[in-house]
């Protein structure tokens, strides 16, 4: 049986500063907004959550750079179907994991501080992993899979699997790494290095670009939201 075309995005719950405090990070709103734009035109039922409920938009993401056109109006339509999904968020723990088909994590660099632990949200990836389905991510969402296994295995989901995501470079280009190293939070690269996955990405950091193993489908930064998105569809189609 074919899994249920459905699609959970999970969102970060958390918030930090940086930019030494002067900006608050939360969920990067265009990574959340663009798959959820991608998957519904796919004519997926798409559901948001949170491991709180609770979410705080990324003040970097809202600037003209990243939110504008018809996504700026969206996102400023309280009454939109996706800030009505968002700002109605569940808990993951309320979350049945067996009634979806995508799992995709959207970021933000606060998701390096909640989604390691972000245990309900991480079996919700494993429900719909074991079932046959794509679990995904996109720039810092990769930190979701510290704790994910295949319950097949009993490994690390993406051990001997290929991935991307947010850059250390690109950490270092806008002049935040050593916040982020006061965090106290592994970085993408690293988590994949000690999770025996293969680290790959683009010759550019803001590149559009994306990976496909199997049923885990990753993309590297903002950029590649909605190409991951597709792809998540193509490789669903093709299940």
């Amino acid at each position: 049986m074919s899994p249920p075309r459905r699609a959970l995005i999970a969102v970060t719950s958390a918030q930090a500063t940086l930019f030494q405090g002067k900006e608050t990070t939360g969920v990067f709103v265009s990574e959340a907004l663009h798959p959820f734009q991608v998957l519904r035109a796919a004519g997926f039922e798409v559901d948001l959550a949170s491991e709180t409920g609770a979410y705080t938009p990324d003040w970097l993401s809202q600037q003209p750079d990243f939110l504008n056109g018809e996504d700026l109006t969206t996102w400023n339509d309280t009454n939109s179907e996706f800030r009505r999904k968002l700002n109605n968020m569940p808990k993951a723990a309320d979350v049945d994991g067996s009634q979806y088909g995508v799992f995709y994590a959207s970021a933000g660099h606060a998701a390096l501080l909640d989604y390691p632990t972000a245990s309900n949200l991480q079996g919700i990836a494993e429900e719909v992993w074991a079932n046959g389905g794509i679990v995904s991510s996109v720039c810092h969402g990769p930190a979701i899979f510290a704790s994910v296994l295949d319950r097949a295995t009993n490994e690390p989901l993406i051990k001997g699997k290929s991935i991307t995501g947010f850059t250390s470079e690109a950490e270092t280009t806008m002049g935040i790494m050593e916040e982020l190293q006061s965090w106290k939070q592994e970085l993408v690269e690293d988590l994949a290095s000690r999770l025996g996955a293969t680290y790959k990405r683009s010759a550019g950091i803001w590149d559009d670009f994306h990976v496909v193993d199997g049923r885990l489908i990753t993309g590297q930064n903002p950029a590649s939201a909605a190409s991951t998105a597709r792809a998540v569809v193509e490789v669903f189609n093709a299940l």
